[in-house]
């Protein structure tokens, strides 16, 4: 579990699970470049220079602060992670901001800053880093990790979240791919769905008493359980380990299946009618959202 020597890059890391994620990083001996704007849960400008307040209360930090989706800032952590600590060896992207909207009520503006953040600026960040990390592999640095904070939303959906789940549901697949594409590097990509106490928990507001009991129990969960399984992944005990879709819950690890054909059928020659998909309908996924299916009590 030692992460000494090791560099990390961590978005949205001044605040919630971001900040326990570096403060865990940096008890495990890494360097951390906190990427950080500073921004509401909603996007809004509130501290921009939080990134710089929270990186001077502790050793072997820097600080970028700036839009995680634009191309210079992205590149800008890179280069410091280089200039300051030697290298990049870990990034993880956990930046994200939320805009609910029940889809006939979305607006263009709301859905393109979610997707924006939380989507885009985890592909800007990977085409800054992985060049540097590929590129350190060659040379004999021993590979690094990526880990992507995702949302049980991406799996389950829940109401009014469609450019929410939608963007981490493409970190998903943004996680599947990059894990294929450097692993001929050894350079490992999985992904981390959170369950713990945070500002997207706070806006949750309950459409049952399901939702009502998730959000209750959610917010007894401190971040520090997912920080841990993040800095495992990140550290070389979990060099095999890769493409996988992760959550925590409290002491709870899960793995999460993904998506592959559970049943196959032939079309009906003459066309579908109402019995057609009788042999594929014991396998339908239920329609919950991800906040009642995991309503249950947290283990801590």
């Amino acid at each position: 579990m030692s992460l000494n020597g090791r560099v990390a890059i961590v978005t949205g890391g001044a605040r919630g699970i971001g900040l326990a994620i570096v403060q865990d990083l940096l008890g495990n001996g890494a360097s951390v470049v906190i990427v950080d704007s500073g921004v509401s849960i909603s996007g809004e400008v509130l501290q921009e220079r939080i990134a710089e307040e929270v990186s001077a209360r502790h050793d072997r930090t820097t600080a970028v602060c700036g839009d995680v989706a634009a191309v210079e800032v992205a590149h800008r952590a890179v280069a410091l992670a280089q200039e300051r600590f030697g290298g990049v060896d870990i990034v993880i992207n956990n930046a994200a901001i939320i805009r609910d909207a029940f889809i006939f009520k979305s607006d263009d503006a709301g859905w393109d800053a979610v997707v924006r953040t939380n989507l885009t600026g985890a592909q800007r960040l990977l085409a800054a880093a992985t060049p540097a990390m590929r590129e350190q592999a060659k040379a004999g640095r021993a590979p690094g990790s990526i880990v992507n904070i995702v949302s049980t939303a991406g799996i389950y959906g829940n109401f009014g979240q469609s450019a929410y789940a939608a963007a981490k549901a493409g970190l998903i697949g943004l996680t599947r791919v990059v894990a294929h594409d450097l692993a001929r590097s050894g350079i490992r990509c999985n992904a981390v769905a959170p369950f713990a106490a945070t500002r997207v928990t706070e806006s949750i507001k309950p459409a049952n008493e399901a939702q009502a009991a998730y959000k209750q129990k959610a917010l007894a969960v401190p971040a520090l359980y997912v920080a841990r399984l993040v800095s495992f992944l990140a550290s070389d005990a979990a060099a095999h380990i890769t493409g996988q879709l992760f959550g925590a819950r409290g002491r709870e690890v899960f793995v999460f299946s993904q998506p592959r054909p559970k049943d196959r059928m032939l079309q009906p020659r003459d066309g579908f009618d109402a019995g057609s998909m009788k042999q594929l309908e014991p396998h339908f996924a239920e329609l919950i959202t991800d906040l009642e299916a995991f309503s249950t009590d947290p283990i801590l």
